[in-house]
């Protein structure tokens, strides 16, 4: 009878930690918790309605990025113009909504990108 077995040596660490080094964690490619807080801020979002065109800031393309953090979140947004006078309304209203969701202080930083009605599907 032949020994098949194998000295696996997958789970062994590519290297050597010194002592009092703490094992390094690696960070996960897909985190279902932090995924499912970004999709309820963007649910929540929904609520936030551009008046002058009747339809919400995500609809419309205007929310860029959601940062999320332990104990703060970034929502990175640009308006629909760059004067739009609606705007500290607007801002006020995306920072209210995201914190009723993650509970925390929430900054809500302008970019300086202009919208394109492209990005929203629409085609005027």
């Amino acid at each position: 009878m032949t020994d098949t077995t194998t000295s696996d040596t997958t789970d062994a660490p590519a290297t050597a930690a010194a002592p009092g080094d703490a094992p390094a964690t690696e960070t996960p490619a897909f985190d279902p918790e932090r995924r499912a807080t970004e999709l309820a801020i963007l649910d929540a979002l929904r609520a936030v309605v551009d008046p002058e065109i009747g339809m919400n800031v995500v609809e419309l393309a205007l929310i860029k990025q959601i940062l999320l953090g332990p104990d703060s979140t970034e929502i990175k947004m640009i308006l629909t113009t760059p004067f739009c006078p609606y705007a500290g309304s607007m801002i006020a209203q995306v920072k209210e909504q995201a914190e009723s969701v993650v509970e925390h202080d929430v900054k809500v930083t302008l970019l300086a990108e202009r919208w394109d009605p492209r990005d929203a599907g629409l085609m005027w």
